[in-house]
């Protein structure tokens, strides 16, 4: 049964990016979806600037606020320096204890930016240089984001070292 439902949603939310005028889309979050009746459609630069906010969060130093500005519930956070794959705030945040202690800083090299109804996706190439250890750390990235009805939130964010040094 659950399948089927997922299926069912997954289906239903393709046919409606695919019309031409703006439908009803269901966002998931978490365990309850939610339905939009109008498409939040943002502009390239807009969502080039959630990760200015991400970035700017990071140097706040603060892990809570990280998590709870930035990602939507039910989210998943895929980290750099981790193998574990982040699914609850709690986790979100003990990743960021971590990371935070390092001083990070990032900055996009290369990125490609896709817009639909409700999402967009962010990813390329990104460049962090931790001030505590001097560390420069190169890497790929994707940011999910979805429009929860006022604010855009990540909804996957993938981090992989470069495999190529």
């Amino acid at each position: 049964m659950k399948i089927t439902i997922a299926v069912s949603v997954v289906l239903l939310a393709s046919l409606v990016g695919c019309a031409s005028e703006p439908k009803p889309i269901i966002v998931s979050s978490g365990m309850r979806y939610e339905v939009y009746e109008q498409c939040k459609v943002a502009s390239k630069e807009e969502i080039a600037a959630l990760f200015d906010r991400w970035n700017n969060s990071l140097k706040a130093g603060n892990p809570h606020k990280v998590v709870a500005d930035n990602y939507a519930e039910g989210s998943i956070l895929l980290p750099t320096v981790s193998n574990k794959p982040r699914l609850t705030a709690a986790e979100k945040e003990d990743y960021f204890h971590h990371f935070l202690e390092k001083g990070p800083a990032g900055k996009i090299d290369m990125r490609h930016i896709q817009i639909g109804c409700n999402h967009a996706v962010d990813a390329g190439l990104y460049t962090f240089t931790f001030s505590k250890t001097g560390a420069v750390v190169s890497a790929r990235y994707s940011y999910t984001y979805a429009w929860n009805g006022s604010n855009w939130l990540i909804t996957s964010h993938h981090s992989s070292g470069m495999p190529e040094k």
